[in-house]
Formats: C-alpha cells, sequence, structure tokens
C-alpha cells in the first residue's frame, strides 16, 4: 500500500507543471494585447509569435500530465 501512496504523491507533484501551462498562455496572451493595443500595425506579425509562445507553454504542461501518467500508470 505504501508504494500506491507514493504513486499518488508522485503524480501530484508531477501535475504541479500542469499550472505553470496556464500561467504561461494567460501571459502570452496578455502581452499580445498590450502590444497589438500599442502598435495595431504589426497586430498580424505578432499574431504569429503569440501563438508560438502559446503552443510552446501549452507543451510544457502537456508534458508535466503526461509524466504524471506515466508515474501513475506505467511505475
Amino acid at each position: 500500500m505504501e508504494t500506491e501512496a507514493a504513486k499518488m504523491i508522485g503524480a501530484g507533484l508531477a501535475a504541479i507543471g500542469v499550472l505553470g501551462g496556464g500561467v504561461g498562455v494567460g501571459l502570452v496572451f496578455a502581452a499580445y494585447m498590450n502590444a497589438a493595443a500599442r502598435n495595431p500595425a504589426l497586430k498580424n506579425e505578432l499574431r504569429t509569435y503569440a501563438f508560438l509562445g502559446f503552443a510552446l507553454s501549452e507543451a510544457t504542461s502537456l508534458f508535466a500530465l503526461v509524466i504524471a501518467l506515466i508515474i501513475l500508470y506505467a511505475a
């Protein structure tokens, strides 16, 4: 029973990284809105970088989720 508890604790600690993805996405789009408001002419060019930042920050949270699931089910 102790190994099951350790698995749950480890998966919970690994899942903390998912919070970083949410914060990262919020910061990326907040910066995009701020930059687009300051210079509307660059709005379309900045959108590309905003989506790139979204994808990278979301990927880190998906990696954390995958690690948590590996700890739960494969270990």
